[in-house]
């Protein structure tokens, strides 16, 4: 398991509306745990597709663990090019940040947005290059990451090919803000 997709919700799925929210350090200790557990199982590329929300706060993790795992790779593949360019400066500017520490930096479509079909085609692309996914995702919260979520459990079931899904749950969430509060107290 080398390539691992890391997704999940949009940051506004989430009602996360500020770089300052208390919860984005939560998600970024959920996912570091998944990541580091899934190093001893020969982990050695992160890939994500730069999407504002968990795909971001994810690259953000990887790239502060790779001060710890210097041979951890950074790959960002965004469904088309300048996905940013509507964004705020502030979200601008980490995702500046996230490409300048990526060690691949691609995009599925080779032109600006046109369509929804380009984050299809972007999550086809990223299923077939991937060997598993850590997923941010509560099926008693829908939203985006569900679609991404039933084509990697289709494509597992027509390729006959394993496809590991970690799932991070709003469980797990609270059981890691539990144990930072349990630090401090």
């Amino acid at each position: 398991m080398k390539r691992v997709l890391i997704t999940g919700y949009k940051a506004t799925e989430l009602g996360i509306f500020s770089n300052k929210h208390p919860g984005i350090p939560i998600i970024k200790k959920a996912i570091t745990k998944q990541m580091v557990a899934l190093m001893d199982e020969g982990l050695e590329w992160v890939i994500v597709s730069g999407q504002w929300g968990i795909e971001v706060w994810a690259a953000e993790a990887l790239i502060e663990l790779k001060a710890t795992y210097p041979n951890l790779q950074l790959a960002v593949i965004t469904p088309f090019l300048e996905q940013e360019e509507k964004w705020s400066d502030d979200k601008k500017e980490v995702y500046s940040h996230m490409l300048q520490h990526a060690n691949y930096v691609n995009s599925v479509s080779k032109m600006k947005y046109e369509g929804p079909w380009q984050f299809k085609e972007k999550n086809k692309f990223l299923l077939r290059n991937s060997d598993a996914m850590i997923l941010v995702y509560d099926e008693e919260t829908e939203g985006s990451p569900k679609y991404i979520r039933e084509q990697a459990i289709t494509q597992a079931e027509r390729t006959r090919v394993a496809y590991p899904i970690y799932t991070i749950t709003a469980f797990d969430l609270q059981s890691v803000a539990e144990e930072e509060q349990n630090q401090y107290d």
